[in-house]
């Protein structure tokens, strides 16, 4: 649309370079945009910092939220935030149902609509409200704020245990190993495809090999190839996720079955 857009890497755990963002900002630049917490590998953004950078430079600052809302402390003012997207379904919330938080005040942000018609949602998008997914969202916020500690250590917990257990037959940690989301887990175990690890395991647990949003591509994550994994070690990594609804003898059922499929599929291999 006539627009420059930079593209910033990132490293081996799924970070940026603070100074490397501050070398990219020009004087033209009006928008940076960052995942507030990566929804493959639970890597942390640095927030608080970028939102600084952002705001001393005069520029916007927009977080996609949609894996941190709920699960992880967050101050919009503290950290400079001027937008923040995110949804109902990442906190046990009903699905169709999302939000967008916008300064109002130092400074004030100000957008164009893309959606015209009744001028709901102060004009910005037109279309009759969600009542029902509305009120549900606003209750698993309300859900979330209060468990969210509580449950933060016995995620905690739990992926400590599991990955303590999957070391054991070779697992490497993808993402960072202390700014990461509580309840995700990804994992690698060179050599062995995540897809055979899938499906020997599908009979009890559902895990992934990556996004949800792509789980019917079979080219390799393009999040753990920008942390300069090849494809073969992309292609053996596998997301696990914990839930609200889980239980410690699901978890260890869990790190079982996984241990005892790697080991089979090692056997073959060999």
């Amino acid at each position: 649309m006539g627009y420059k857009v930079t593209f910033l890497p990132v490293d081996e755990f799924g970070l940026i370079d603070l100074e490397e963002l501050k070398s990219a900002i020009t004087d033209n630049t009006v928008l940076i945009s960052i995942m507030f917490a990566n929804n493959e590998i639970g890597t942390i953004a640095d927030i608080s910092e970028i939102g600084k950078i952002t705001h001393d430079n005069n520029v916007l600052f927009h977080t996609d939220a949609a894996q941190a809302v709920g699960h992880i402390p967050i101050d919009v003012q503290k950290m400079n935030i001027d937008l923040m997207s995110f949804s109902s379904h990442k906190i046990y919330g009903p699905k169709g149902i999302g939000a967008l938080y916008i300064r109002n005040l130092m400074p004030r942000v100000k957008l164009d609509p893309i959606m015209f018609g009744g001028g709901q949602e102060r004009n910005l998008r037109s279309g009759t409200l969600n009542v029902p997914g509305i009120v549900g969202f606003a209750k698993a916020i309300d859900i979330a704020q209060k468990e969210m500690e509580k449950e933060n250590i016995k995620f905690k917990k739990w992926t400590d245990f599991m990955f303590g257990r999957l070391s054991e037959a070779g697992a490497k940690l993808n993402g960072h190993p202390t700014k990461r989301l509580a309840h995700n887990l990804n994992v690698r175990f060179d050599g062995i495809e995540s897809k055979a690890i899938i499906n020997s395991v599908s009979k009890k647990l559902a895990i992934s090999a990556g996004s949800a949003c792509t789980t019917q591509m079979v080219e390799p994550s393009h999040v753990l190839l920008a942390l300069g994994l090849n494809e073969e070690q992309a292609h053996s990594a596998i997301r696990i996720g914990c839930s609200r609804f889980n239980t410690g003898d699901e978890i260890k059922i869990a790190a079982d079955e996984i241990y005892s499929c790697v080991g089979s599929l090692a056997k073959i291999r060999i």
